[in-house]
């Protein structure tokens, strides 16, 4: 068989039915969307890949051959040689920039029954996007994962207002939270980006505890759409797998069928994720033709 025609029996191409129960499911709370840096335009900015971002360390500093093209070896070398507070200042330029919402974050904004919206990238578009929509107010808050490189206390992750104020747990009134696995450059720059602030989180992961508890029970209900994600590293593979855990399903991915990659397509089978042939923009459009 042809690798075409495997793509063809693996990726929906005819995606317009399916989406518009898509768009339904996302208004009515059913489906958390799980965003990857793929969601921004090529001039964002900022770096809009995780091959973008080891470009741009290697721009910054000299790199062995071994770290180059991989950003969290790239991030533990910098991290080794040049102190952590050298890696988290040239993360916090690398996403300096700030990022204008897209009309995919500002519909997703607006959908206030969404119980959870994840993020797995480091720009501060979806909050942005968030805390401009006008309908929403303080009736959504954040939570991001932190490095737990010298903070000299046992946590995995930290909350954040709507204003971007530490608070020491969820609010009541938050209707949708967002989750920021991986950390971000807003509000308080928290990033986890280098090998060894993944060991301890892998190691515990499996038995979900570095993933806050409000995110576990509000998926529950829900299914989850990928947008603009890619899994084509075992650890983005392994950090979906773990936060769509014990979740009701059904699964989507957003998707540009030509590039992906053989582990991808084994990523769906083996999760049940229905990849769609769909771009972003066309599902912003989607979901305010359906407002």
């Amino acid at each position: 068989m042809s690798a075409a025609a495997a793509l063809d029996e693996v990726v929906v191409r005819n995606a317009e039915p399916i989406l518009d129960d898509i768009v339904r499911r996302l208004k009515g709370g059913g489906i958390i969307p799980y965003l990857g840096p793929g969601v921004l335009p090529a001039d964002a900015g900022v770096p809009t890949s995780y091959a973008a971002l080891a470009e741009f360390f290697s721009a910054k500093v000299a790199l062995p051959r071994r770290a180059r093209g991989n950003p969290w070896a790239s991030a533990q070398f910098i991290e080794g040689r040049k102190h952590r507070k050298t890696l988290d200042a040239l993360m916090a330029a690398a996403f300096a920039e700030p990022v204008a919402p897209t009309p995919l974050h500002e519909a997703l904004a607006s959908c206030s029954e969404i119980p959870m919206i994840v993020d797995s990238w480091y720009d501060g578009a979806m909050r942005s996007a968030l805390a401009q929509c006008t309908s929403r107010g303080a009736d959504w808050g954040e939570v991001q994962g932190i490095t737990r490189a010298g903070i000299g206390e046992f946590l995995w992750f930290r909350f954040y207002d709507a204003e971007g104020g530490e608070v020491s747990a969820p609010q009541d009134e938050w209707r949708t939270l967002l989750y920021k696995p991986h950390g971000g450059v807003a509000p308080a720059h928290n990033y986890l980006i280098a090998d060894s602030d993944y060991v301890e989180v892998l190691t515990e992961i499996d038995i979900q505890t570095p993933i806050p508890e409000i995110v576990r029970a509000r998926r529950t209900s829900c299914g989850f759409l990928f947008i603009g994600c890619r899994f084509d590293d075992q650890m983005l593979r392994l950090y979906a797998r773990q936060i769509m855990k014990r979740s009701k399903g059904p699964y989507f991915a957003l998707v540009e069928p030509e590039g992906l990659t053989r582990n991808e397509l084994r990523f769906f089978e083996t999760e049940t994720i229905t990849p769609l042939a769909v771009s972003p923009a066309r599902l912003a459009e989607r979901l305010a033709e359906l407002a």
